[in-house]
């Protein structure tokens, strides 16, 4: 089996309704974290990972997304004019080759599964990533990267995981581990977002995936046969569990700091931890940091 990653699928669909009014005008994936999307986290990640084929699950309202990998010749203009030559490689770094983005419509919400199952076409018979843009994850070798290359070693289906404390195993898809490897385990059970008590780990799924096309195909059938589940809705998890028995499945430990920036809390945190690793912004906004908590009423 080919065990090289080219292709990855960005389900950018979701309204973003936790983010309102914001994302009444511009989608979620666009909002900044300091002075980048999140998607071109999401998209410099892939790239340091290998993939060349870039698949973006939308739905209406997502043109913004289309806009910001085009061409801009007004703005790149304005810049060569004025002697801006920084900003306009900086510009030119967020430009994708014609071709290498392919849209794709969602024209129901029933679930990230079912967002990865309207990809099946352009994926074919080849494996493949699924990256959430929601989770941002800082590290010094991009977290895709790390599983890209564990997973030339096994050739199995991997899905990036991180401990979460036991409270939080509701909102996550949980592993159940046959064995643990360190960086690796071996998955005998994937429970999508247990109850407290039916938890069979601590250990999380969260918004990275090298699947294999078989996956493709277990959604496929369960969509046919009417098989959903947690929310009902077509679960990814349930596809890949299905292949426990077959192709197997691994977590992958990554090394690195995740953000959940679907959250505003988790958005707010990834703003000051990205600022604070900016040379140019460090010193101002460790200053503005510590008067702010040095003030008797941020301290009551």
């Amino acid at each position: 089996m080919n065990r090289e990653v080219t292709k990855a699928i960005f389900p950018v669909a979701g309204l973003g309704t936790r983010f309102l009014p914001a994302t009444k005008s511009i989608p979620k994936e666009i909002m900044t974290l300091v002075d980048r999307p999140l998607i071109q986290y999401a998209i410099d990640e892939a790239r340091a990972a290998g993939i060349t084929d870039f698949i973006f699950v939308t739905s209406r309202g997502k043109s913004a997304l289309e806009d910001y990998f085009d061409h801009a010749p007004h703005l790149e203009d304005s810049l060569r004019s004025k002697g801006k030559d920084d900003l306009l490689e900086i510009l030119r770094s967020t430009d994708m080759e014609s071709g290498a983005i392919a849209y794709i419509r969602q024209k129901r919400a029933m679930g990230l599964g079912h967002a990865v199952w309207c990809a099946r076409r352009l994926i074919g018979n080849e494996p493949f990533a699924v990256i959430l843009p929601d989770d941002v994850i800082a590290a010094e070798t991009p977290c895709l990267q790390q599983m890209t290359e564990a997973y030339r070693e096994t050739g199995a289906n991997m899905v990036a995981a991180m401990e979460v404390p036991p409270e939080k195993a509701s909102a996550y898809g949980i592993l159940d581990i046959a064995r643990d490897m360190g960086d690796r385990v071996l998955v005998k059970g994937m429970v999508e977002k247990p109850a407290l008590e039916e938890a069979p780990s601590n250990l999380a799924v969260i918004g990275r995936y090298i699947l294999t096309p078989k996956v493709l195909h277990n959604l496929d059938q369960n969509l046919r046969h009417e098989r959903f589940g947690a929310g009902g809705e077509l679960q990814l998890t349930d596809a890949i569990a299905q292949e426990i028995d077959g192709q197997g499945v691994y977590g992958y430990r990554f090394g690195g700091q995740r953000f959940d920036c679907g959250s505003k809390a988790g958005f707010l945190q990834a703003t000051v931890s990205f600022a604070l690793a900016r040379p140019e912004l460090k010193g101002e906004f460790e200053d503005y940091l510590r008067d702010m908590f040095a003030r008797p009423e941020a301290a009551e």
